[in-house]
């Protein structure tokens, strides 16, 4: 640890934050605990400055707390990093957990892994992405409420392939239940419906109006070149990552979205396993839903009007990741690759392509 710096960790919760404080050339930390709320935390901050010799640093480990804890001590003309709960090490086989030992590992092992917060106004995207991601499950949920009461009664719809198309909500409003409970059930199944698919409206109206201004016009322009990434997939993939100048290259952010494969390798033997499934899981599933339209032949037909404005660079990027990944989707699918897994590794091919599409944006 080096001379003069005073590491603090702090273990955030919503009601209150253990405080570990490591001054400088001690061993044993002081400790104390406040209330999570911006005046105590205030008065802490204050508490360790008068009391450190030098230089203070704070730290605190990522959760639902968020970032609000950062900018109050940041505020304050301190400094404080968050670190990644993910790289934290762990002792095998340590089987105490306490907020105290939490706070005093943190100040500990400050220098184990840093994430890169984003600004209050990137995490107000992000949220609102979020909201709209979670407005699709309730959609989600909803219509099978709808298609398991139908299964359980008899009912089938055979009138097309698609399910809840304009054909199929007008024979789901035309069925007349024996049991007067049944039509009842079926018409709040019906009403959820129509508020959570307004909900979803709302929020993807509010969600392109944002994606048209700076910072994100840029990026979501260029990522809208790619096959099988529109609007809301672009904004999401950008409020997310919010930062590519932390990934030096596309091997970092395929292994911050958790698509590379695991690995335990010794004594000359490779082994490979499953994908690590690490870091940020929204993104990650949205690039595997976009690696599916690799499936199909290479074609520019709906890609052409999304591509009017947009760097020749990227548009050439963008053709050679559509040539690149369908090639690679069929010659795996030819070797008898299960389809999901064929999935999973275009998308770790097009994350490559994304990483070198928007890094010389964020230059």
């Amino acid at each position: 640890m080096k001379q003069g710096i005073t590491f603090v960790g702090l273990d955030t919760h919503k009601e209150s934050i253990p405080v570990a404080m490591l001054l400088p050339e001690q061993v044993k930390p002081v400790e104390w605990t406040v209330t999570n709320e911006r005046a105590s935390v205030k008065r802490m901050v204050r508490k360790v400055q008068r009391q450190a010799p030098g230089e203070v640093r704070f730290c605190y480990e990522a959760g639902p707390c968020g970032y609000a804890l950062q900018r109050w001590i940041r505020d304050l003309g301190a400094v404080c990093v968050v670190v990644a709960p993910s790289l934290i090490p762990r002792k095998p086989g340590e089987r105490i957990k306490t907020d105290r030992r939490d706070a005093r590992k943190l100040a500990e092992l400050y220098r184990a892994s840093l994430v890169h917060p984003p600004t209050e106004a990137d995490e107000a995207v992000r949220d609102l992405c979020r909201a709209r991601e979670g407005a699709h499950d309730d959609l989600v949920r909803c219509r099978h409420r709808v298609t398991k009461l139908l299964l359980r009664r008899g009912w089938i719809w055979r009138g097309g392939k698609r399910a809840w198309s304009q054909g199929h909500r007008l024979w789901l409003r035309s069925l007349r239940f024996e049991q007067a409970a049944d039509q009842v059930v079926l018409e709040d199944y019906l009403l959820a419906i129509e508020q959570v698919e307004e909900r979803l409206r709302e929020l993807e109206e509010h969600i392109e109006v944002v994606s048209q201004h700076a910072p994100y016009a840029e990026a979501v322009g260029a990522l809208r070149c790619f096959r099988g990434i529109d609007t809301i997939t672009a904004m999401t993939i950008v409020a997310e990552l919010h930062s590519f100048m932390r990934f030096d290259s596309p091997r970092g952010l395929m292994a911050y979205l958790g698509l590379v494969p695991s690995e335990h390798s010794s004594g000359g033997k490779r082994r490979q396993g499953a994908l690590t499934l690490a870091g940020n899981s929204h993104v990650r599933r949205l690039l595997i839903e976009a690696a599916w339209h690799y499936r199909h032949r290479p074609s520019v037909v709906h890609l052409a009007r999304r591509r009017q404005g947009q760097p020749a660079r990227v548009i050439a990027l963008a053709d050679k990741a559509m040539i690149r990944l369908h090639r690679r989707f069929q010659r795996m699918l030819a070797k008898g690759k299960p389809a999901p897994k064929i999935a999973a590794a275009v998308a770790r091919e097009l994350t490559g392509f994304i990483w070198a599409a928007l890094r010389p944006m964020a230059a």
